[in-house]
């Protein structure tokens, strides 16, 4: 991770031709970068027209220049903005002539991690930056919005407030061991810590709600040849996104759609048919199929209605248990069947379209998204890992403060350890390597 205050620019809109164009300049001192472009500091948070000059004087570009001293800025630093065309030449000119007056390009999520840095941010609502730059739908869009203006970060620093203000009352105790039982009980420690466990609780559920929105619901289609998984892919995507024919073997490689469901990214993929083949191009379609099926939230079991065959019975054993299924029993409109949802079984027609209803709502439920509120936390992977060690941690100290078996030491180091999880989720704790990982993922200019 960088460190450094040197003045850093880069081109902050994405690549291609494009109407406007952005590029951004931050560093403690830019005064002379400013004036070697535009000539004059513009006055501050106010849009001027500018004519955008290389070393001669010669015109590059003309546009709106802005600029935000410090610590009134983005990064905390003096920024500066240059609006002009979106042509990735002009672009490059401007960025080339910034570098030529002392900066050097800014590495991907510099720009951020310098807010961080500068306590701009912290580091929830620093990657909620990025989250809504990456959000692949209006409600993972609200979401990271809401972490991004601080709700994440509120709710973290709440719970940790109780937890060191329950710490401080037990370390207190600790200095007055024959009255230890006594005070706790009025203070009512016990009750108090199984609160913060339930809100923790709370906050747990809707993370782990945020993490599926964040990161999509992945959905892998699996069974023998010619169930019709292809053309229920294609139902479901709208579009003839895989070849359907009734030639066995015809999806030779899997084959990925997203969807939408009710402002949840569901990640669709239709996979090579499971049997055994001496076919070298389809065994390792087969292989790849198996590596689907090893990553999916839920595997869809494609069989024919009414056709209880071996080969479904061997297409099913070669689904690890661990992996949640969902039997589709498909091509009702040949049985006469209804379509309908009924436990871990779906009754439908890739055909004819009767019964995706019933199942696009299954795959809702099975998300874990159904009913979930506007209040998801867009989490990632480490959030979700904090918040369990901040859990075990919690568990742990409720035990020490059992009255059968009290260990009030052990119960303080407990809720430290709790504390340091929480710690970790905002950056107020946090090595270097971690900082430069979670900001290597940005985009540069952001």
């Amino acid at each position: 991770m960088r460190g450094d205050s040197d003045p850093i620019a880069a081109v902050a809109t994405a690549g291609g031709k494009g109407g406007i164009g952005v590029v951004r300049i931050s560093g403690r001192d830019i005064q002379a970068v400013i004036s070697g472009i535009i000539g004059r500091v513009p006055v501050p948070r106010a849009a001027t027209m500018a004519t955008f000059r290389d070393a001669a004087g010669v015109p590059i570009d003309r546009g709106l220049a802005l600029y935000f001293p410090a610590p009134h800025s983005y990064t905390g630093e003096h920024v500066l903005e240059l609006h002009g065309h979106g042509g990735p030449v002009v672009l490059n000119l401007l960025l080339q002539r910034a570098i030529e007056l002392g900066c050097r390009p800014a590495a991907p999520g510099e720009f951020t991690q310098r807010a961080f840095l500068n306590d701009k941010l912290d580091l929830a609502q620093a990657e909620g930056v990025a989250d809504l730059i990456d959000a692949t739908s209006a409600r993972a869009a609200r979401a990271a919005m809401r972490s991004l203006d601080g709700a994440f970060s509120r709710e973290i620093a709440v719970l940790r407030d109780r937890l060191v203000e329950l710490r401080a009352l037990i370390e207190a105790t600790l200095d007055f061991p024959e009255e230890e039982i006594d005070f706790l009980e009025r203070a009512q420690a016990a009750t108090r810590l199984e609160s913060i466990k339930a809100a923790l609780a709370a906050v747990q559920e809707r993370s782990r709600q945020g993490a599926r929105l964040r990161a999509g619901f992945t959905v892998v289609l699996a069974g023998r040849p010619n169930v019709g998984k292809s053309s229920l892919l294609n139902l479901l995507a709208g579009e003839e996104a895989a070849i359907v024919t009734a030639v066995p073997g015809t999806t030779r490689d899997a084959v990925e759609r997203s969807i939408m469901i009710d402002g949840m990214v569901v990640n669709v993929i239709d996979t090579a048919g499971l049997r055994e083949t001496t076919d070298q191009v389809e065994a390792i379609g087969i292989a790849r199929t198996r590596r689907e099926i090893a990553r999916a939230d839920l595997v869809l079991h494609v069989v024919e209605a009414g056709c209880a065959l071996p080969e479904d019975r061997a297409a099913a054993a070669g689904i690890p248990a661990a992996i949640p299924r969902l039997t589709i029993h498909n091509k009702i409109d040949m049985t006469g069947e209804t379509a309908g949802v009924d436990g871990d079984s779906v009754r439908l027609s890739a055909l004819s379209g009767d019964g995706i209803a019933g199942l696009r709502t299954e795959l809702l439920r099975r998300s874990g998204l159904e009913g979930a509120g506007e209040d998801v936390i867009i989490s990632r992977e480490r959030h979700l890992n904090a918040l369990n060690q901040a859990a075990t941690a919690i568990d742990a100290a409720a035990m020490h403060l059992d009255p059968a078996h009290t260990a009030l030491e052990l119960a303080a180091e407990e809720l430290r350890l709790a504390q340091q999880a929480f710690n970790l989720i905002t950056g107020e704790f946090g090595a270097d390597d971690l900082l430069g990982e979670i900001f290597g993922r940005f985009c540069i200019g952001k």
